[in-house]
């Protein structure tokens, strides 16, 4: 008798469970949608590989069958997913007041827990401030002759070979321009490689948050973990010498750890310089690859480029020197088709958001204290 009374029990207390799990509490109507699997959600789907450079097969489905707005679960956490670009203008004009930032437990495992992204209010404007002294306007005119050399050393060497895999190689040459430039890193002169730990990261980046030996995942934070041993041993070898004339972003670091009161841990810099390279050097590179890739496809674009350019070579009067940030600034087809790219481009599949408290929307969806996932593209050809 008692092992059925049990055996009901456990019954009812596993079926209310997963009654409750597709169905959250909310004072109102939720939008459409499925909660997946109980525990797993719809992690698995949504983490799934895709070689379109469209809209991903995960929001696509979803959007067909629910609309624009719709409910999930991804890694354990009930999700708002929004393609609308009414609600996603209003997420964003309510930043600090009725949202916030936020990224799964899975996000910060991998990116650090202070990183810049999971940070907010007065600590992430003052992490901003002190990546802008480093990559200002001043800063960036400054680097423009170096970023020229470097490609067009770059190019020229490219030339010489029969074949180029090119998004490894601009992956390669801007790691190395980037990490110059941050922490006067030089590959050539250094036993160890530090892009190396960079690709082992990236390659489990999207994937399944399994952190067992031999998964994607695991390898992705062994990558970081390397990576970060590096940038530490790197920064305690440069408190130790002597400061030099050029600066880098190390020099910024360890004068603002040795400021009496200051909010700077060490931690928070190393997180920083991490998540620095990393966005440095992948989504340029995939943006440069993805760009070609259209030139290729669209004849005309590159034509509208290439007249663009002619122009400005024939306005110079030396016609060997180097561009200028004048030229740079004219370029207006050119930024148009940079722009469009890196929105297509993006590695990033969207931006998360945290409700502070429930929302009525246009009268039809409430968004409870759930976490709201944006998606990157910009699909409504009506809007902006």
């Amino acid at each position: 008798m008692w092992p059925l009374c049990l055996g009901a029990l456990l019954i009812i207390a596993i079926t209310h469970w997963v009654y409750r799990w597709r169905n959250p509490s909310c004072h109102g109507k939720l939008p459409p949608g499925s909660m997946g699997f109980p525990l797993l959600g719809e992690t698995l789907q949504f983490f799934s590989p895709n070689t379109s450079s469209d809209i991903p097969p995960f929001i696509k489905k979803r959007m067909k069958r629910y609309g624009p707005i719709f409910k999930t679960n991804l890694v354990g956490r009930p999700v708002v997913v929004s393609t609308d670009p009414d609600l996603n203008y209003f997420i964003f004009q309510q930043e600090g007041q009725v949202f916030q930032s936020w990224y799964p437990d899975t996000f910060t495992e991998i990116f650090g827990r202070q990183n810049v992204g999971s940070l907010h209010g007065f600590m992430y404007k003052y992490l901003k401030n002190l990546v802008l002294n480093l990559f200002g306007p001043e800063s960036l005119k400054k680097m423009l002759p170096e970023v020229e050399q470097t490609a067009c050393r770059t190019l020229e060497k490219w030339s010489c070979e029969d074949s180029v895999d090119l998004k490894e190689a601009t992956a390669r040459m801007i790691f190395d321009l980037t990490a110059k430039k941050l922490i006067s890193y030089d590959s050539t002169k250094s036993s160890e490689n530090l892009r190396d730990n960079f690709v082992a990261f990236i390659q489990g980046l999207i994937s399944f948050p399994l952190d067992v030996p031999g998964t994607a995942y695991h390898k992705c934070l062994q990558g970081r973990k390397r990576a970060m041993k590096m940038l530490k041993k790197m920064l305690q070898e440069r408190r130790e010498m002597q400061k030099k004339e050029q600066e880098d972003f190390f020099d910024y670091v360890i004068e603002e750890l040795k400021k009496e009161g200051t909010v700077l841990t060490e931690a928070i810099a190393l997180d920083l310089m991490f998540v620095l390279l990393f966005a440095s050097f992948e989504t340029t590179s995939l943006a440069l690859t993805y760009a070609t890739k259209v030139l290729s496809d669209h004849p005309l674009v590159l034509k509208q480029l290439q007249e663009e350019h002619e122009a400005i070579l024939k306005r110079r009067e030396d016609p060997n020197s180097g561009i200028t940030w004048k030229e740079y600034k004219s370029m207006t087809y050119t930024f148009q088709f940079i722009n469009e790219t890196v929105r297509l481009a993006n590695i990033v599949p969207g931006i998360f958001r945290k409700a502070l408290r429930e929302i009525n929307f246009k009268g039809t969806y409430v968004i409870c204290l759930f976490h709201s996932f944006i998606h990157s593209f910009h699909i409504t050809k009506d809007s902006f």
